[in-house]
């Protein structure tokens, strides 16, 4: 049979949103000058979850593949630079840490530098490991500048992320997916036909009655899962028993100071409570376990405690932590909310739905949608997954608040078996288990161990072959390196207006 005969000609991505229009925009990125057409379909009158709107630094990569000016992204989704995250009240009340998006010092004499600050902190001579870590530094001082390009640059030993509109995002990337040849189609799916020798999803009919045919279906239905779930019957692990909440409220409020180059989770009593700040407003929301706290009250602590007016009502968004059985099934892929929900907690929703869009295209199949392809891609979603919960549960597990029902609960709650691995390991000498595939490294485990007072019994013995005094003044040098660089840096407010200010674009 001619090859031509087995390719990919129609794709129909049912869904809008953050994950649609991503989909969207990756698809006719790669696939714009092939024979391959793309719909998506959605309804105007279905609403979007569209209250993620922090990232993480591989978002870069993606808006570079698509060929997005950065200045122009940024003002048409209002959109800040964000350093990292700081995280309030997670080990104890009244602490609170960084997780950078960059280094903690770096090696000495090929030892890991949190090894020799172990020691030099045993020995009383370092400070808080946070004051080595130059996007820590900066954030701290609301300063911002671009990496360095330079890599022998303390400059060049962090990256950035963003904070932005969801909602506006969205609409970018629609105007830059039809301008290469996608076709939206509005309407409400009424049914989705199977075809019978195979089980193939084979079309979808609208309300209209419109039949929309297709080789590949990617459904970015939230977490209604319409075809990977309510068609497929794929299933669903369930991981409340390690990441218990449930629900969350969101608002938006007014801003009442220049925003912070940093997301912020504050842990309250039966849950957390995250602010984004963007160019015109900041994000507000309250992620909780609804067995220990009402909507009524959760709704209630959110609004007070935001900065400014609330500039709406509470929205309630209802949960189930986990992932599908299979994430591509048949000739379905599920991406974003459809192909399972890990809390905000760590901005990752964004990111889990960059990872299916390039899996996706690095595994793109033929019509028959063979089994290896279906099996390595679930594969890698899989582990991805399984990396960011473990990170996740990390948070709760690694807590020293004793002040709710909700944290004692948390704190004794059994944790997977591959993260009690980590941890044994790094509780023994400061090892950190390192990945060939997965999100987190090595920096973003040792803020989470370190700000939530996880220190190891020992240190590496390597270190010991670099004299501890010479140790410790090459930390003291770092230190003032570390906020000489941070000082020089404009304010986070200034960057924003001389490169990318929105001033009433969107």
């Amino acid at each position: 049979m001619d090859k031509r005969d087995l390719a990919i000609r129609r794709i129909v991505i049912v869904g809008g949103g953050t994950a649609g229009w991503m989909t969207a925009a990756g698809l006719s990125a790669v696939l714009g000058d092939s024979a391959v057409s793309i719909e998506l379909v959605e309804s105007a009158e279905i609403g979007t979850v569209g209250v993620g709107e922090a990232t993480v630094p591989h978002i870069r990569n993606f808006n570079a593949k698509l060929g997005l000016d950065e200045a122009d992204f940024m003002r048409k989704t209002q959109a800040t630079y964000k350093l990292g995250i700081e995280f309030r009240d997670w080990g104890k009340k009244g602490e609170s840490y960084i997780h950078p998006f960059g280094a903690f010092g770096q090696a000495i004499g090929g030892v890991a530098f949190h090894q020799h600050w172990l020691r030099a902190r045993a020995r009383g001579q370092a400070d808080d490991i946070q004051a080595y870590s130059l996007p820590i530094v900066a954030a701290r001082l609301n300063r911002f500048a671009p990496p360095s390009s330079d890599q022998r640059s303390l400059g060049s030993t962090f990256s950035y992320a963003y904070q932005f509109d969801a909602g506006l995002y969205a609409q970018y990337l629609r105007a830059y997916s039809e301008a290469r040849g996608v076709t939206r189609t509005e309407g409400k799916i009424q049914d989705v036909a199977l075809r019978g020798e195979d089980g193939f999803v084979e079309a979808v009919t609208l309300e209209s009655g419109q039949r929309i045919e297709a080789d590949l279906f990617i459904d970015c239905s939230g977490f209604r899962g319409l075809l990977i779930e309510q068609a497929l019957k794929t299933g669903y692990e369930d991981w409340t028993q390690w990441l218990p909440c449930d629900r969350a409220a969101a608002v938006p409020c007014d801003s009442i100071e220049p925003p912070t180059p940093y997301t912020r989770a504050t842990s309250d009593e039966a849950g957390w409570r995250w602010r984004i700040p963007l160019q015109h407003r900041v994000g507000n929301g309250y992620v909780y376990c609804s067995s220990y706290i009402s909507d009524d009250e959760a709704a209630r602590v959110l609004v007070s405690k935001l900065d400014g007016k609330a500039q709406a009502d509470p929205r309630f968004l209802r949960f189930t932590t986990g992932r599908r059985k299979k994430q591509w099934n048949r000739n379905v892929v599920a991406i974003g909310l459809a192909s399972g929900f890990l809390e905000p907690l760590e901005s990752t929703s964004i990111h889990l739905i960059q990872v299916a869009i390039t899996t996706l295209l690095e595994l793109f199949p033929e019509r028959g949608c063979a089994g290896a392809d279906q099996d390595e891609y679930n594969r890698v979603m899989d582990l991805e997954f399984e990396r960011i919960r473990d990170f996740l549960v990390l948070h709760y597990h690694a807590t020293q608040r004793d002040d709710s029902p909700f944290w004692r609960d948390k704190a004794a709650a059994p944790i997977p078996d591959s993260l009690a691995y980590k941890m044994e390991l790094f509780r023994d000498r400061g090892m950190v288990v390192k990945y060939r595939d997965g999100f987190f490294l090595e920096p973003s485990w040792l803020a989470v161990y370190l700000g939530q007072n996880i220190l190891p019994r020992g240190y590496d013995p390597m270190a010991d072959s670099i004299d501890p005094d010479e140790a410790a003044r090459k930390l003291a040098e770092l230190k003032a390196a570390v906020r000489r660089t941070a000082e020089a840096m404009p304010g986070h407010q200034a960057f924003i207006e001389r490169f990318c200010g929105a001033r009433g674009a969107a």
